[in-house]
């Protein structure tokens, strides 16, 4: 898909690329990477590289062409999170972004949610998009924090690895996001030596702004990582501990229930009674010992803690 934006009064969406336009492309075909390539001057080899969901964030210079690959958040459902690459693709008159998924991050600009956006100020929107991508990655950190405390109370009284399974999926997570914000933290402090691209003053906070929140960033999935490794260790126990639990109290039943069994069964052998075999209260004498033997057995576990 091929969209284009270009800022004269107010954000606009053209038919064709001009100069100092933006193009944004979502899982683009070869075909519509060819005419974007044709109608910027772009590298043609250096886009297709992003229709690689495992392209590494980077910055990489090819003629007059620029790449700079981030790494962004997405949500994948049930609170499951992956990263993948976003590249930023600038020239002297061009800027284009490309992405396999649909990017909130770049949503937030279409939308007019990003303030004093211009897409003529090609570094001051590069600095604006790795701010957005970082708000993304906060986000969805907070989400999974809650989703740790949601999942703590069930826990506790967990028997089966259900919830446990969700915790690992979340670590999971963790681990892409502590992946992906790393590599972009290489990118950020390359980008601020000012060797890629002219640094303006008033953009340099942009960048500094950036670079902070993407390390907060960092802190923070390695906080929660820390924390959920902490928690799947100790409702691992728990779980096995309320599984002997439940074995425990299932041992200590059959060994009651199997005393009026077991004189029962001892009785009804082909063995000689004697007068026990015609006497007409045998059997509840017997059921009445059966029960009494049973009670002892259940005070004697009890007071064991074994029931």
């Amino acid at each position: 898909m091929i969209a284009i934006y270009k800022t004269e009064e107010e954000l606009n969406t053209l038919k064709e690329i001009e100069k100092n336009s933006w193009v944004n492309l979502v899982n683009p075909t070869i075909e519509e990477i060819e005419t974007v390539c044709k109608k910027t001057n772009m590298d043609q080899e250096l886009m297709m590289k992003l229709l690689d969901d495992d392209e590494l964030p980077r910055i990489e210079i090819s003629g007059n062409t620029t790449l700079i690959v981030v790494d962004a958040p997405f949500e994948v459902g049930d609170h499951h999170y992956v990263t993948m690459p976003l590249g930023i693709f600038i020239s002297e008159h061009f800027l284009v972004t490309i992405s396999l998924k649909q990017n909130e991050a770049i949503e937030d600009f279409i939308n007019g949610s990003v303030k004093e956006f211009y897409t003529y100020m090609k570094t001051r929107f590069i600095f604006q998009l790795l701010m957005r991508i970082c708000a993304k990655y906060i986000n969805y950190l907070k989400k999974i924090n809650l989703d740790i405390e949601d999942k703590e109370n069930a826990l506790y009284k967990a028997t089966e690895n259900k919830e446990l399974v969700y915790l690992l999926g979340l670590q999971k997570s963790l681990v892409f996001f502590i992946t992906s914000l790393k590599s972009n933290d290489i990118v950020l402090e390359k980008l601020s030596k000012g060797t890629i691209m002219t640094l303006y003053q008033d953009d340099l906070d942009l960048l500094e702004n950036a670079m902070i929140e993407n390390k907060q960033c960092i802190e923070m999935s390695n906080i929660y990582r820390e924390i959920l490794s902490t928690i799947s260790d100790t409702y691992a126990t728990v779980i096995s501990n309320n599984l002997n639990s439940i074995m425990k109290i299932l041992t200590g039943i059959t060994i009651i229930i199997s005393i009026p069994t077991l004189i029962s069964s001892f009785l009804g052998m082909n063995i000689p009674l004697g007068s026990l075999a015609t006497n007409p209260w045998s059997f509840l004498g017997i059921t009445a010992i059966s029960f009494a033997i049973s009670i002892v057995i259940t005070i004697i576990l009890k007071k064991k803690g074994l029931l």
